[in-house]
């Protein structure tokens, strides 16, 4: 049977300026944006120790979730290093709305982007109880 190998990619409609939401993007969140306004994550830059997985999962209809956000969907991205970017995002003046959090798998934090999407920023780590409260 064929089947779903990955996350191929993350498409999503700004509410307004998409230009100005890619840069803030760029600027805050460190990707790499390419001439023709998207970005491009390849596994080999990930040098996590949990060997470059992706979370699939659906949320219930009443799920609380993806709140404050009003969006029917949540991007995880994974971070190398989620204490420094929270310092730098906290120096920008993003509202660090949950986290960090440690859990099993790695730690967490929560922001909005400008047009209110909430974000999980994951540094993964192995599977292992020692992680959690880490």
């Amino acid at each position: 049977m064929a089947k779903v190998t990955g996350i191929g990619g993350i498409f999503f409609k700004s509410k307004g300026d998409g230009a100005a939401l890619a840069a803030w993007y760029q600027q805050h969140l460190g990707l790499s944006l390419e001439s023709w306004g998207g970005a491009i994550l390849r596994w080999p830059d990930d040098k996590s120790d949990d060997q470059g997985l992706t979370v699939w999962t659906v949320a219930d209809r009443d799920s609380q979730w993806f709140s404050p956000s009003g969006s029917a969907f949540m991007i995880n991205s994974r971070v190398d290093d989620l204490d420094a970017l929270i310092a730098q995002l906290r120096a920008d003046g993003i509202e660090i709305v949950g986290g960090p959090e440690s859990h099993e798998n790695g730690k967490f934090a929560w922001i909005m982007d400008p047009d209110g999407n909430k974000l999980e920023l994951w540094q993964p780590m192995a599977w292992d109880e020692k992680n959690k409260g880490a």
